[in-house]
């Protein structure tokens, strides 16, 4: 269960009561969020570091400092540490509104100083200076993603469509993406080093703003005071998800699908220096793999949503693991465009089931703090696999990069060892787990 008592619940604090029918106020509720998770996604998309930003700072630090792979994803790694830690915003948020609010306030400052770091941004060419400044945005669009998180827990158990939301906010983070590559690709390819990442990074700091408005408008949420009362209810869900032990169960599973030797970086130096890529074609192979992203996010409504949670997620790792085999005939240019492709449709597909997994165990008045572990974990797991991935490729293969291919495929197979460790049964994609549970006979010496 989510608070103590089965069978009287906490005050809704969130969504402000309308006027209107039932069925009416749902739709209408949905419709605001799903225009909110777009925004926020999309900003995400372009914003984080990862993002438009990404190329030209990879090839700033190839090109105009000389740095090896180990290197820049060393740099790469730092800009991590904020997501590595999201429970903290999570945890705060839920106890301590700001100005009155959980959610709304922490998400326009957040973006306000995201507009803020991509500008310094601008102005700078020392690694350590860039590194300084991109740190705050890197924060920044942590917090945003918390908070967003929190929402989408929230509401999604609230209205059951947390499978619906995921698949919103990555469909439209990968749009964004797919724009931000060729874009960054583009930028690369005709502007010198230092200038293409200081475009780059004028180009994101105005994103956010469409988060600070959406937050402005589309999200409805009544005043919290700081008093007893709250704080108990919150102190009472932060214990539900430290006592919840299938939670624990999910953390392990999530943290161990994706761990794997990640690919990344070195696939970036073989397409530079083995295969000749251009940076242009580099950027648009980035975008046709968000183009697949794209694909999953359609299809996923019409022919994976009626899955139940454990279809899914074995789906998804046969994918994963095929999609990372194929990247043994990754020689040219059209076979680089088609794996992109298909490694991108099978990437969403892991993320709507991990999501959704994480979102449906998380306990009430500690949303973001419970969806910010799990996301935390994916985030340090996929920290890890990269900088792995990376030293196996420079120190172990001799960038050579088929054994790395093998090693990354045969980690995600091993997810379907797991999956059985869940016992999801056929729980539905969106269910939260106490509506399951309560659904659910008593064990034999329950009364």
């Amino acid at each position: 269960m989510t608070y103590a008592s089965k069978t009287q619940a906490p005050p809704d604090r969130t969504i402000e009561p309308l006027a209107l029918p039932v069925a009416d106020r749902s739709d209408a509720a949905v419709g605001h969020l799903l225009l909110f998770f777009s925004l926020v996604y999309l900003v995400e998309g372009l914003g984080q570091v990862v993002g438009l930003i990404a190329q030209p700072l990879t090839y700033y630090l190839k090109e105009i400092q000389g740095w090896t792979p180990v290197q820049v994803t060393a740099f790469l790694t730092v800009f991590n540490l904020p997501w590595i830690i999201k429970p903290l915003y999570g945890v705060v948020s839920d106890f301590v509104p700001l100005f009155g609010y959980r959610r709304k306030s922490y998400l326009i400052l957040a973006n306000a100083a995201a507009v803020a770091g991509y500008l310094w941004v601008v102005m700078l060419v020392k690694p350590a200076d860039i590194a300084f400044a991109l740190m705050l945005t890197a924060y920044a669009m942590a917090i945003s993603s918390t908070l967003c998180g929190a929402v989408l827990v929230e509401h999604g158990q609230r209205l059951s469509e947390s499978g619906t939301f995921v698949n919103q906010q990555w469909l439209w983070y990968n749009i964004a993406a797919m724009a931000a590559a060729i874009i960054g690709g583009q930028l690369v390819q005709h502007l010198p080093p230092a200038a293409a990442l200081h475009v780059a990074a004028a180009i994101v700091a105005c994103a956010p703003f469409a988060v600070i408005g959406g937050t402005a408008f589309l999200i409805s949420e009544k005043k919290t005071p700081v008093d007893l009362r709250g704080m108990k209810e919150t102190f009472g869900g932060l214990t539900m998800a430290f006592r919840r032990r299938h939670l624990w169960i999910v953390a392990a599973f999530i943290f161990l699908y994706y761990f794997s030797p990640g690919m990344s970086t070195a696939l970036y130096y073989h397409m530079t220096d083995d295969l000749k890529f251009s940076q242009a074609y580099i950027g648009l192979l980035g975008s046709i793999g968000s183009a697949g992203w794209v694909a999953g996010a359609l299809v996923y409504r019409r022919a994976f949503g009626g899955l139940t949670l454990k279809a899914l997620i074995n789906l998804s790792i046969a994918a994963g693991t095929a999609a990372s085999l194929a990247y043994l005939l990754f020689w040219n240019e059209p076979a680089a465009a088609a794996i992109s492709f298909c490694a991108g449709f099978a990437a969403m597909l892991a993320t709507v089931a991990t999501l959704t997994l994480a979102a449906d165990y998380c306990p009430k008045r500690a949303e973001g703090f419970s969806f910010a572990i799990l996301m935390s974990i994916i985030n340090l797991a996929t920290t890890l696999s990269d900088n792995v991935g990376s030293y196996l490729y420079t120190h172990v293969f001799h960038r050579s990069l088929p054994p790395l291919i093998a090693i990354s495929a045969a980690f995600t197979a091993f997810g379907f060892v797991l999956v059985p460790l869940l016992r999801l049964g056929d729980k539905r994609q969106g269910e939260p787990v106490e509506m399951r549970e309560r659904m659910e006979p008593p064990g034999p010496g329950a009364r």
